[in-house]
C-alpha cells in the first residue's frame, strides 16, 4: 500500500477539493409546454425543442381503442 512522504495541509487539500464540488442543474423551459426540464434533454411528457420525439405507451393504447 502506498503510504505518502509527508503530510498534505489544509491549503493544499483545499486546493485539491476545489473542483469536487456539485454544479446546480440548469434548467431549460419546453416552448411549447412551458415544461422545465435539463438542458439537451427531453421533458417528461417526451417533448424536445418544441417537438414530440417519444410517445409514452398510455398514449398509444389510448389511442388504438378508440
Amino acid at each position: 500500500m502506498a503510504v505518502q512522504k509527508s503530510r498534505v495541509t489544509r491549503s493544499r487539500r483545499g486546493m485539491r477539493r476545489s473542483h469536487d464540488k456539485i454544479s446546480p442543474l440548469v434548467l431549460s423551459e419546453d416552448p411549447v409546454t412551458g415544461e422545465s426540464h435539463r438542458r439537451h434533454h427531453m421533458t417528461d411528457s417526451g417533448m424536445y425543442r418544441g417537438r414530440q420525439v417519444v410517445i409514452k405507451k398510455a398514449d398509444v393504447t389510448e389511442s388504438t381503442e378508440d
